[in-house]
């Protein structure tokens, strides 16, 4: 009797272990893109990130939070359709400060930023766009 249980058990392991479970494509094809990996699958996302974070954005800016100022996200949801054309200008808010699109809370100017530098940064932000 016991032969016939341990036997059982084995045979009921072997087809458990052997079993087939649907096996899915991740691999892009024209008809299926891969699944967006987010804003560090962009190329302006790593250039962006080393920036901001050698200044004080963090201070007031997460990427997915309201902290003394907006989101990255929120940024990006109220300019990104207006890229390229909005790169520059608010790579100079970001240089010279600025107040109330966000509220009464001044961003403090950032004078040791280039333009380019700035302009990174927005683009970097911008890829947080939902």
């Amino acid at each position: 009797m016991k032969r016939i249980g341990l036997t059982l058990l084995t045979i009921a392991t072997l087809v458990a272990c052997n079993s087939n479970p649907k096996k899915t494509d991740t691999a892009a094809t024209p008809d299926k893109p891969v699944a967006d990996a987010g804003p560090s699958s962009n190329p302006d996302y790593a250039p962006g990130l080393e920036l901001t974070s050698a200044t004080d954005c963090a201070t007031c800016h997460k990427p997915y939070e309201v902290l003394t100022g907006p989101s990255y996200q929120d940024i990006a949801n109220k300019y990104a359709a207006e890229a390229p054309g909005i790169i520059p200008k608010l790579a100079e808010k970001i240089i010279n400060g600025g107040s109330g699109v966000w509220g009464q809370i001044p961003m403090l100017a950032h004078p040791t930023v280039t333009q380019a530098d700035a302009e990174t940064m927005v683009k970097y932000i911008l890829t947080f766009k939902k």
